[in-house]
């Protein structure tokens, strides 16, 4: 398993476990990236595509804690998120049992001394045993990945024309909304920080909104009618356009276009010259979570949290 990405963390001492801080992590750190890139593998990413997931869950990890009990590796840290200290364990290689829970319990004990008010942890790949040691953390996210099709069709009866500069504001409040929602409901975050998150994040994307380059804004169309809208990042990652956004609005649930819109998808990967969609669905999602089960999104990443 690995976590998202944490800045420096500060000796440990020893407990009653037997678990102490490594005096040098080189050890530890070939074995985690070895584990992550195998994960990312089994997801059935690209090496190029593996390779660059691994670059990102890197990121910090020069400042990361690491420590033993003798037997497996724990790796923590601590780092701001929205001005507040949130805790993060990057590694846990225990299996579970009693070893799996006093490491886990030691790398809690380690963020809240550090004033963390939550600790966060991300799953690589498929579910194993690590999975089973974090299983009463709540799911916050998950990130999901699905080759598209060479020759994508765009399903009968829906058409899909490009966002004009006009709908783009309207668009862009309904989106925001819709994602300040999502985060709270995920009970990652309030609803104060969720909207800060919400801009922070829209304004790092769309720095030039409707012109942001990489960027395509899509509506969906059946019967005359818009019933849905989309929104990728081509070129996100090796071979991969991000979906961030692929809404069938509500009044027009219930209707086969949930499933349509995936089509959409892969339609917009081929547009863009990439191989595979990925994309992040929220805690909480559990029609969504089933909808890309049934479609064969594999997950690559999956974010828990639990309140210290």
């Amino acid at each position: 398993m690995n976590g998202t990405s944490g800045s420096s963390g500060t000796s440990g001492t020893s407990g009653s476990s037997g678990i102490r801080v490594a005096a040098d992590p080189a050890e530890w750190r070939g074995g985690f990236e070895q584990r992550v890139l195998a994960g990312y593998r089994a997801a059935g990413c690209s090496e190029p595509l593996s390779r660059a997931l691994l670059e990102r869950a890197l990121k910090g990890v020069d400042g990361w804690t690491v420590a033993t009990d003798g037997a497996g590796w724990i790796a923590v840290g601590v780092s701001e998120d929205n001005g507040a200290p949130v805790g993060r364990i990057h590694d846990l290689t225990a299996a579970p049992g009693p070893a799996a829970t006093a490491a886990r319990t030691w790398a809690e004990r380690w963020c809240a001394e550090r004033g963390a008010g939550r600790v966060e942890v991300r799953l690589t790949g498929a579910a194993d045993s690590s999975h089973a040691v974090f299983a009463h953390y709540p799911v916050r996210g998950q990130n999901r990945l699905r080759a598209a099709a060479e020759r994508p069709a765009l399903p009968p009866g829906l058409t899909v024309r490009p966002l004009t500069a006009e709908e783009y504001p309207g668009w862009y409040a309904g989106e925001e909304a819709a994602y300040v929602a999502d985060i709270v409901r995920a009970g990652a975050l309030n609803p104060e920080q969720a909207k800060a998150k919400s801009d922070e994040d829209f304004a790092r994307h769309l720095p030039q909104g409707h012109a942001t380059p990489g960027h395509a804004f899509y509506a969906l169309e059946a019967d005359g009618q818009v019933v849905g809208t989309g929104w990728v990042n081509h070129g996100y990652l090796p071979g991969v356009t991000f979906g961030f956004s692929l809404e069938v609005y509500e009044e027009h649930r219930g209707k086969g276009f949930g499933r349509a819109a995936m089509s959409v998808g892969e339609w917009a990967v081929r547009q863009g010259g990439d191989e595979a969609l990925m994309f992040n669905v929220f805690g909480g999602n559990e029609v969504a979570m089933s909808l890309y089960d049934r479609t064969g999104f594999a997950v690559l990443d999956e974010f828990r949290s639990l309140p210290l």
